[in-house]
């Protein structure tokens, strides 16, 4: 633990005003670091979203001596997270790559959650129905104001991203709508076929997600008119 105090020391500047005068504290980007009684040392990370402040999380370390190995102690860390998988895999070779590696997951965690809370508050109304998984690293979600009813899956495969690895977007003809194929037999024709919208799910991994809706939207009556055209056509 001494040795990795040195090396945080030697990468940062020590706030000229600190909260706790009799504790060496250090600032690394977005986590600030106490040094507490004994051998332990409190982690306190900061999240952000489009630069302003989110929630601030903590973690104590501690090690009985410098023959054992860090443990943590306690944490106000979300419980979904994979919080001891990083402990058992990293805390005991590397405390400061536990760290960092913390910090990463922990902000990108906040990235992809506030991404769905402001396309929640932007485009509510436009939104039927949304389900996501505890991390956010599967959001599934409904447009239903337009000529067909539009599904939207993403993944994430890892907790570090903060852009989808896998998006799907699928567009389902209202009964409503004209048939789609002359040449379907009638059982097949009662039931919507859906099709794929390539150009959202490109959106949706390469722009942040209220950037991707916004284009998906824009685009949409264009898309499905075109889409619904060409397959009446056949």
């Amino acid at each position: 633990m001494e040795a990795d105090r040195k090396a945080m020391s030697n990468q940062v500047n020590v706030p000229a005003d600190l909260s706790f005068q009799s504790r060496t504290t250090y600032r690394i980007r977005n986590k600030v670091i106490y040094c507490l009684d004994g051998a332990r040392i409190g982690i306190q990370y900061e999240t952000f979203f489009a630069g302003e402040p989110c929630e601030i999380f903590h973690c104590v370390l501690e090690s009985k001596s410098f023959l054992e190995k860090m443990i943590m102690i306690e944490h106000t860390l979300p419980f979904f997270l994979p919080v001891r998988e990083l402990e058992s895999d990293l805390l005991s070779s590397n405390s400061i790559k536990f760290i960092d590696h913390l910090e990463e997951i922990l902000q990108a965690y906040i990235d992809r959650r506030e991404q769905v809370r402001l396309i929640k508050e932007l485009y509510g109304n436009q939104i039927g129905e949304l389900f996501h998984s505890l991390p956010y690293n599967m959001i599934e979600f409904v447009l239903e104001d337009f000529e067909c009813k539009v599904t939207i899956s993403i993944r994430y495969s890892d907790l570090l991203q903060t852009l989808p690895s896998q998006a799907r977007v699928l567009a389902w003809p209202l009964r409503s709508a004209k048939k789609i194929s002359t040449r379907s037999s009638s059982a097949s024709a009662a039931q919507p076929v859906p099709f794929h919208l390539s150009y959202a799910e490109e959106a949706l991994k390469t722009l942040c997600l209220p950037e991707a809706y916004a284009d998906i939207v824009l685009e949409l009556p264009h898309a499905l008119k075109r889409i619904l055209s060409s397959r009446d056509s056949d």
